[in-house]
């Protein structure tokens, strides 16, 4: 009989459920967008029970699909894996299950005065050589101490010894699996990394870090491999095996098969992440990249990557969609940017959030610069996509400094990369092919992998090779390499003008 495979792929913007056969193919998909809350500028929040809520509609409507004609069931389904946006941290009551705040998204800024309270104090990278990462508002660390300083009902619980804390993950698997009645407290490696608490070289929570934070060890959830069977959730009378958990730039980084050292790729979605695998020790950048754990499956060695972060990619789409109303549709800015052959000398840096790698600048904001009265919304349409790749480039630099290996062509995938303008956009400005896979969901299929893996679905890393090996396309680049070098130089000049806004 064919085995199947599930994947929770809960997002930024919304949650999704799909299910793959052994080839790597979609058999069954549901996805739900859920609400942003925004209670001041910079703050960005989720409710999550609209988190839980819509992963459970998912999984219920997904499965619809899989028994409608009656060629499947339930016992088909030998597995679910799932993959969350990272760093954003959510507080519960472990004897209610009750949220005790809404959750705190990754990009969200409220804890800028306190990062860099502490940083000049102490500066930023104290703890890069245990954690892999800096002071930053971007991971969970801050968010968590925020939360404990300025909301009562936290700090109760953490003094009280009732506080569950975890990424989104967590939450889940903590509710799916029972919740008050023996729910699972735990998360996998690679969403740890991204916390500030784990000690990036033990795989454990590092005492060091926490009692700096002041943060006790008790609220956090037990850490796991990214492949293994965690427990069970119950689908129609049914135990599903839960059996993978990685963070959603990870999980891309498995679905786009870079196991090698020296492979990268690169996802679009709400932000923009790329991830180089640099094998079985942690690297540390000089060049402002992080440290993280690419994916630990089971036993076998963890392998670790160096990642940059861009904070706002495919979100800026949605903001001239939603705030400006230049468009109807995201997938309108493809047919506006189309419309000329190039933005007019205008740059649009899109630091709603501050900057992210290489630049590390929270007091950065969004402009856009070279207006002229020639100045036309497609020119902002093809800048906004710009915008994205000229980042990207950056990063690309940084990476190829760091590693002395320059890469040569770049595996990307996320939603971004439907638009066939902007991928050509990036083949040019980075002057090298760009390689879009057929199958764009790799994000829940890496997780699907991990989960297969683990329940024998896929017997080794071989297999792997074997799941959505379809032809891709390629983006070659069309313009000069001065041409190319000359319009970055232009955009890092727009990107010191961000600087100091806040």
């Amino acid at each position: 009989m064919p085995s199947y495979v599930g994947a929770i792929d809960q997002g930024t913007t919304s949650s999704r459920f799909l299910i793959f056969d052994e080839i790597g193919k979609i058999v069954a998909i549901h996805q739900i967008e859920f609400p942003q809350h925004y209670p001041h500028p910079g703050w960005i929040e989720h409710d999550p029970n609209d988190l839980l809520n819509s992963v459970s509609t998912c999984i219920d409507e997904a499965i619809n699909q899989f028994l409608k004609d009656n060629t499947h069931s339930i016992k088909d389904l030998k597995a679910i894996g799932i993959t969350n946006q990272r760093e954003t941290f959510l507080v519960w009551d472990k004897n209610t299950g009750k949220p005790l705040h809404n959750a705190i998204v990754w990009c969200d800024v409220r804890t800028i005065d306190l990062v860099h309270h502490l940083t000049k104090q102490h500066g930023d990278d104290i703890f890069r050589k245990s954690c892999g990462l800096p002071i930053s508002t971007y991971f969970s660390a801050m968010k968590l101490l925020w939360m404990i300083k300025n909301v009562p009902a936290v700090k109760d619980a953490h003094d009280n010894d009732t506080l569950l804390v975890g990424t989104v993950d967590t939450w889940l698997i903590w509710n799916l699996t029972g919740g008050i009645n023996g729910g699972l407290h735990i998360t996998d490696v690679t969403n740890a990394s991204r916390t500030m608490f784990m000690d990036i070289n033990t795989l454990e929570w590092n005492q060091q870090i926490l009692d700096f934070f002041n943060v006790k060890k008790s609220c956090l959830p037990r850490i796991c491999s990214s492949s293994e069977i965690y427990g069970h959730i119950k689908i129609r009378d049914n135990e599903i095996p839960i059996a993978g958990i990685l963070g959603d730039q990870q999980a891309a980084f498995v679905g786009q098969k870079c196991f090698k050292s020296g492979e990268a790729k690169n996802t679009y979605g709400t932000g923009c992440f790329m991830l180089f695998n640099t094998g079985t020790t942690p690297f540390f950048s000089k060049s402002g990249l992080i440290t993280t754990v690419g994916y630990k499956f089971g036993n076998t060695p963890t392998v670790y990557a160096l990642e940059g972060s861009i904070a706002v990619a495919g979100s800026a789409i949605k903001w001239l969609r939603d705030n400006l109303g230049i468009i109807n549709e995201t997938k309108d800015v493809n047919t506006l940017a189309a419309l000329t052959p190039d933005t007019g000398g205008v740059y649009f840096v899109t630091a709603f959030s501050g900057l992210y790698a290489p630049y590390w600048r929270d007091d950065a904001r969004g402009c856009i610069v070279g207006i002229t009265q020639y100045t036309r919304k497609e020119h902002i349409a093809r800048a906004t996509l710009e915008a994205t790749c000229f980042q990207t480039r950056a990063i690309l630099e940084a990476m190829n400094n760091d590693s002395g290996h320059p890469l040569t062509y770049l595996k990307v995938d996320g939603g971004m990369t439907s638009s066939d303008i902007c991928m050509q956009i990036q083949a040019d400005i980075l002057g090298m092919e760009v390689d879009r896979p057929m199958m764009r969901e790799t994000t829940a299929l890496g997780a699907a992998m991990a989960a297969g893996l683990a329940v024998g679905v896929w017997k080794s890393l071989s297999d792997l090779y074997n799941v959505s090996s379809e032809d891709n396309d390629v983006f070659k680049p069309q313009i000069s390499s001065n041409d190319a070098l000359q319009r970055y130089q232009l955009w890092q000049k727009a990107v010191e003008r961000s600087f100091g806004w806040a």
